[in-house]
Formats: structure tokens, C-alpha cells, sequence
């Protein structure tokens, strides 16, 4: 038979490539061959893009000692405990698109895992818990450096430690090269001003900015490109209470708690960005949703919160009392149904967060492909290794 050591080195990356991150950092440290192809940045958007990881940030409002933070990867179906990093331990974080971002007093920014930190100019409005996008612009001189755009929309000022209710923020767009912060129209007035993170959710998504109401099913977008909001729809699907809008890889989904004569579920429906409608093509088993809870008080659901990328939403519960239990669905594409002959979703439960696990006064949570070429390579390397030792 060939050892692995005559194989092309097309070949070895094809192998390579199949294994989880955890078990790809362990190999890097085999032969200097194996690092050259592991390290690289073309092999680390193909191993890493498809499967994105589930993070957990818990923050505590007393003691930061108690932060925790956790990395959820759906390939090896196992929690890793993270390093903690305190320049995003307090309530003034967020995270988008494989960043993790604080916004006041000053706008800084890290990759997922790195310990290297960046700061750009200052916001013209500083702000608290605003909706935050990341793309890379066909006008940024730098994009093949990988610089990338934000756009951060709504959050709240502090005035004399007060909440500024009436200043309706605009939205502002960041231009890597210039280093510097461009002023753009405000969400529109059907959005109540003091709106932020925690009652809307968004999504990036051929070029538009989607802002949707987790409660009031509001739906606009902004055109990363004329700067201009589309007009305000309401998206509901019949006996919705409350849904999240998450970008997919191939469409727009709509994730939420549909109550009907047969009792609660909790539905996906596809969302067509030209018209906006909305077509339901999955439900999370009625066990499986069951288990995230321990009691039967009406309000239960309100504690759910979903994120998503790729072909992965993650669905779990932000109360302490079962140590937030989370699932995890993964979507069909048209591709893979017609070769599996089916098309269905499948969702199964995610393990329980590795013990000890604190009670947290806020849980961050997001969806993030995981660079294997920032983790072996980057200045920040070091804090993504540890999590593996």
C-alpha cells in the first residue's frame, strides 16, 4: 500500500481537510510538511468555512473572575473552555462575523481566538449594544489584505449614566483605509429609538444590511452600496410570537416560536429577499425543544435565544437552570438533498457545557467560522491553542 508520506500534496489536503480543528492542531505539530499545508490561509477557509463553531460568552456583573467563555465545535460534537480575554468582558461586547467588537468608550475589535486587538478611530456616537456587520468592499483598496468594513446600526447612549430614549443614532460605516467612520441615514422611525441588540436581530446578506424586530417582526434593509433603507415590512408567519433573521450560505431564515391548536413549536422558514415572503421548510422535534426547559410557565420560550451561519442554527436557552442546554440544526442544501435522496433537517442536542459553569448575568452568544491560519500563525495564536491543551 502508499504511505501517507508519498501522497501528493493535493491529496493530503483533501484528507486533511476532513478532520476536526481540534485534531488538525494536534497533526500541525507532526512534520514540518503537515504545518506548511495546515497553517495556510487557502487551506483554512476550506476546512473551517462549512462548519461553523457555537460560542458562549458569560459574563458576570460583580466579578469578572467569573467571566467564562465556551467554543461549541460540531464536528467533533465537543465544548472547549476558552482563555479568558478581558478586554471583551463586560456588557459593552458583541460579535459579528468572527469578531469580537467593544463600541464604548472606544471602537476595538479582535478575531475570534486572537489576542490581537485593533482600534479604529472613534464613533461619532458612542454607543451601547448596537447591531453590528462585517464586509469586505469592492471600493476597499485593501481587500485582498483582508481589511474589513463595519456598519454599526442603533444601540443606546449613556448621558449622565442615563439612557438618551430620543436620540435616534445614525448608522455609520467604517472605511478600512481611511480609518475613518462615515455617517449614514438612521434606522428608520417605525424602529422605536433605544432599540439595540437585545430586541433586534440582523443579518448580512448579498449586500444588504437586514434589521428585524425579535418581538415586532419589522423587517428593513440597507443597501451597503446606495446607503438607502428599504421600506418597512412587517414578517410574520401566522401564530409567531417572537423570531431571529439569520444569514445563511444560501438564503435568508427565519427562526422562532410558532404557537398553534396543537401546542408550541419552534420553525425555520426560508425568506425570499426580493419579496419577502416566507415558506416554512423545517421544525425542531417537539422532544428535542421540550429539553431545553424544566418547567411549564407560559413565558418558558422567552428565554431562547438562536444564532446561525453557514449550514448551522444553534437554538438554546440563556437561563442558568439547566446550564443553558442549546441545540443545534443543520440545514440541506439543495446539492446535498439530491444526493441523499432527501432534504430534511437534522437537528440533534449539543452536550452540556464542560463543568464547572458559572451563573451569569448576560450570556453572549454567536456563530463563527474558526481560522486555523490565525490560530497557528497569528499574533494571537497562543490563546487559540491553549484552549486545546
Amino acid at each position: 500500500m502508499t504511505e501517507f508520506k508519498s501522497l501528493s500534496v493535493d491529496l493530503m489536503e483533501r484528507i486533511l481537510c476532513l478532520l476536526p480543528i481540534p485534531t488538525l492542531i494536534r497533526a500541525s505539530t507532526v512534520c514540518k510538511l503537515w504545518y506548511s499545508i495546515i497553517s495556510s490561509s487557502t487551506f483554512s477557509s476550506s476546512s473551517s468555512s462549512l462548519h461553523p463553531w457555537f460560542f458562549l460568552y458569560g459574563l458576570h456583573n460583580t466579578s469578572s473572575k467569573n467571566n467564562q467563555s465556551f467554543a461549541f465545535d460540531p464536528i467533533s460534537n465537543l465544548w472547549f473552555r476558552l482563555p479568558s480575554n478581558t478586554s471583551f468582558s463586560n456588557n459593552n461586547t458583541t460579535s459579528a462575523a468572527g469578531f469580537l467588537f467593544t463600541t464604548a468608550p472606544t471602537f476595538s475589535f479582535s478575531p475570534v481566538l486572537s489576542r490581537h486587538i485593533s482600534t479604529t478611530s472613534p464613533l461619532h456616537y458612542s454607543r451601547h449594544n448596537p447591531l453590528l456587520g462585517v464586509f469586505y468592499s469592492s471600493h476597499n483598496h485593501n481587500h485582498n489584505h483582508n481589511r474589513p468594513s463595519f456598519i454599526v446600526v442603533g444601540g443606546v447612549r449613556f448621558i449622565g449614566n442615563l439612557v438618551d430614549i430620543e436620540d435616534r443614532l445614525a448608522v455609520e460605516m467604517y472605511n478600512p483605509d481611511l480609518d475613518s467612520w462615515g455617517i449614514c441615514p438612521p434606522l428608520p422611525s417605525d424602529f422605536p429609538t433605544g432599540f439595540s441588540s437585545s430586541s433586534l436581530s440582523s443579518a448580512l446578506f448579498k449586500g444588504r444590511f437586514y434589521v428585524f424586530g425579535i418581538n415586532s417582526s419589522f423587517v428593513s434593509s440597507f443597501d451597503l452600496e446606495t446607503h438607502v433603507w428599504s421600506n418597512v415590512q412587517t414578517l410574520r408567519p401566522p401564530g409567531v410570537s417572537f423570531s431571529f433573521l439569520i444569514s445563511c450560505k444560501d438564503r435568508l431564515v427565519l427562526a422562532g416560536i410558532c404557537n398553534s391548536q396543537a401546542g408550541s413549536s419552534f420553525n425555520l422558514w426560508r425568506i425570499d429577499e426580493k419579496t419577502m415572503e416566507f415558506s416554512e421548510f423545517a421544525i425542531m422535534p417537539q422532544d428535542l425543544l421540550y429539553s431545553l426547559f424544566d418547567s411549564d410557565e407560559d413565558d418558558k420560550f422567552a428565554c431562547l435565544k438562536c444564532v446561525g451561519l453557514g449550514d448551522l442554527i444553534y437554538v438554546f436557552n440563556e437561563d442558568y437552570h439547566k446550564r443553558y442546554p442549546a441545540c443545534v440544526c443543520e440545514i440541506t442544501t439543495a446539492t446535498t438533498a439530491q444526493q441523499s435522496g432527501g432534504g430534511k433537517c437534522k437537528w440533534r442536542r449539543v452536550p452540556q457545557l464542560p463543568s464547572p459553569v458559572n451563573k451569569f448575568h448576560q450570556v453572549i452568544s454567536f456563530c463563527s467560522t474558526v481560522s486555523l491560519h490565525s490560530i497557528l500563525r497569528g499574533r494571537g495564536g497562543d490563546a487559540g491553542a491553549e484552549a486545546y491543551v
